[in-house]
C-alpha cells in the first residue's frame, strides 16, 4: 500500500507546534480566540438585552406621549441633548454597565461553582480548545512506560488513543483475573490516571493501593476494584474503562488490543544446564535469568478490538513503547489484527526505546537488539523511526545490572531511521521524562 506523507499539513489537519505556549496573548484578548464557544452566547445575550431594551423604550415612549410626567424626567432622559448624541451616550453607558455586571456576576458564579478563580477557569477552557486541535496519536503498550508517554501527550493533544495489553497476570490485576475471570485492569487504571485532567483527589483515589497483610484487600488498587465493579454493573469491560475515565475527566480513549483472555508465553535461549526453556504467564517471564528468544500468545490468533484497529488506521502517528519490550509492547503487536493495521496505516510509526535495559528482559541489549527483537516478531518495514535517548546517564545513577541504551547512527539490516533526543528524567535517570518524551514524539510529525 502506498504510504502518504507524514506532514500533518498535507492531511489538512491543524496541528499546534509542540512547545508553543498557549498563554502568550493578553488576557483581554483570549476570549476572542475562535472555537471557545463564548462569543456566540455573549452575542446572543447582548442581542436579547437589546431587544428587551427596545421593548421597554417603546413602552416608555407611549406612556410619555399619553401621560404628563414630572419635570425631572426631562433631565433624567437627557432631552436637552441632541438626539443622535443622546443615543450614543446612553448606549455607551448602558453597554458599560452591562459588561461590568456580566463580568462580576460570572466571577461570583464561577467561584461558587468551582471553588477556583476565573483565570484558572479561562486557562482550562483555552487549554481544552487548543489540545482539541492536536494530532491524532495512538500509544501502544502498557505499564509505567505507556503512562509516562500519556502524561506528557495530554498537554498537547486530546486526540489520544491508548491501546493497552491484556496479558498482565501479576499483582492485583492477576488476582482479579484469576478469581473473577475479568481482563486485567491495572494497566488501564494507570492510563486513566495519566490522562486525567488534573491530579485531583479522585485521581489519587484511583491509584490508591490497600496495605496490610490480610488475604482480602491487601495489595489491591482501589482503581482496579472500581473498574472490575463497573464491568460487572455494565456487563462490559471496555465500557467500564470508559466510564472510569469520565470520573477523573481523562482525555482521549483507552482501549484493549483484544478482548480475548490471552496468556503470554516465552521461549529462552539456554545459557546453562538446567535453565528453563520456556515460561507461561507475563509475570513469570522476567524471572528465568536467561535471554528471551521469542514470545507468543495463547491463543495465537485473538481478534483485535475493532476500535483499536480503527484508531491505528486513522492516526497521524502511532507510538510503540516505551515500556517492557517483551511483556508490555509485544503482547499488543502479537495480536494479528493490530500488526496488520500497523502495516496498512498511513501514520508515522515510531518505536520508543527504553532509556535503560530492564533486568530479566533486555539485559545487555543495545538499541539494535531492541529493534531486531521487535522485527523478528512483527516483520520488517513496519517501524519507520526509532526514538532513542541521547542524554548520557552516569552509571552510578542506574540500578545494579542496568545499563543505558545508547543511540546508534544506523540499525544493521533494518530500514528504520534513528532519531536521538534528550528524553531522560533527571529525578529518575532510568526513566523517560513525560514532557520531554511528548515533545520529541510530536516533533517527529513536524519534521517528516
Amino acid at each position: 500500500m502506498a504510504r502518504a506523507t507524514h506532514n500533518p499539513a498535507a492531511r489538512g489537519r491543524a496541528t499546534r507546534k509542540p512547545g508553543r505556549t498557549i498563554w502568550s496573548k493578553p488576557s483581554q484578548l483570549r476570549l476572542l480566540l475562535p472555537g471557545l464557544k463564548l462569543k456566540r452566547w455573549f452575542l446572543l445575550l447582548l442581542a436579547g438585552t437589546a431587544v428587551m431594551g427596545l421593548g421597554i423604550g417603546i413602552a416608555l415612549t407611549a406612556i410619555y406621549r399619553e401621560t404628563p410626567l414630572p419635570s425631572f424626567f426631562y433631565w433624567l432622559t437627557l432631552q436637552f441633548i441632541a438626539r443622535p448624541l443622546r443615543a450614543a451616550l446612553l448606549f455607551s453607558v448602558g453597554l458599560g454597565m452591562f459588561l461590568l455586571g456580566l463580568y462580576r456576576l460570572n466571577e461570583v458564579l464561577v467561584r461558587a461553582a468551582s471553588g477556583g478563580d476565573t483565570q484558572s477557569i479561562l486557562r482550562r477552557l483555552m487549554r481544552q480548545h487548543l489540545v482539541a486541535q492536536g494530532p491524532r496519536v495512538v500509544a501502544i503498550g502498557g505499564g509505567h512506560g505507556q503512562a509516562t508517554l500519556l502524561r506528557g501527550l495530554k498537554r498537547y493533544t486530546a486526540n489520544i488513543t491508548a491501546i493497552v495489553t491484556v496479558a498482565d497476570d501479576g499483582g492485583s490485576s492477576g488476582r482479579l483475573r484469576r478469581e473473577l475471570g475479568t481482563l486485567p485492569p491495572g494497566d488501564f487504571r494507570m492510563c486513566i490516571a495519566a490522562l486525567a485532567d488534573e491530579e485531583s483527589l479522585v485521581t489519587q483515589l484511583m491509584q490508591y493501593r490497600f496495605g496490610g497483610n490480610s488475604n482480602g484487600l491487601s495489595g489491591h488498587s482501589f482503581g482496579n476494584l472500581f473498574i472490575v465493579a463497573l464491568a460487572e454493573l455494565t456487563g462490559s469491560f471496555e465500557r467500564a474503562v470508559a466510564e472510569s475515565s469520565k470520573v477523573v475527566a481523562s482525555q482521549g480513549r483507552i482501549v484493549p488490543s483484544t478482548l480475548t483472555n490471552v496468556t503470554l508465553c516465552a521461549e529462552y535461549q539456554p545459557v546453562k544446564e538446567g535453565a528453563p526453556m520456556w515460561a507461561r504467564g507475563e509475570s513469570s517471564i522476567g524471572k528465568a535469568n536467561a535471554p528471551i528468544a521469542r514470545v507468543w500468545l495463547e491463543p495465537s490468533d485473538p481478534p483485535a478490538y475493532p476500535d483499536a484497529v480503527k484508531a491505528i488506521l486513522e492516526a497521524d502517528i502511532v507510538v510503540l513503547g516505551p515500556g517492557s519490550l517483551f511483556t508490555s509492547v509485544m503482547p499488543n503487536v502479537l495480536v494479528p489484527g493490530i500488526v496488520e493495521a500497523l502495516r496498512q496505516t498511513r501514520a508515522l510509526r515510531v518505536y520508543v526505546s527504553n532509556v535503560a535495559t530492564e533486568r530479566g528482559e533486555t539485559d545487555g541489549f543495545s538499541l539494535s537488539d531492541h529493534v531486531h527483537a521487535l522485527e523478528r516478531h512483527i516483520g520488517l518495514g513496519i517501524i519507520d523511526i526509532v526514538l532513542a535517548n541521547k542524554q548520557p546517564i552516569p552509571p552510578e545513577a542506574l540500578p545494579a545490572g542496568v545499563n543505558a541504551v545508547l543511540p546508534e547512527e544506523q540499525i544493521a539490516n533494518s530500514r528504520v531511521r534513528v532519531v536521538a533526543a534528550d528524553l531522560v528524567d533527571e529525578q529518575a535517570p532510568s526513566q523517560h521524562h513525560p514532557d520531554k518524551l511528548a515533545r520529541a514524539v510530536l516533533d517527529l510529525l513536524n519534521t517528516e
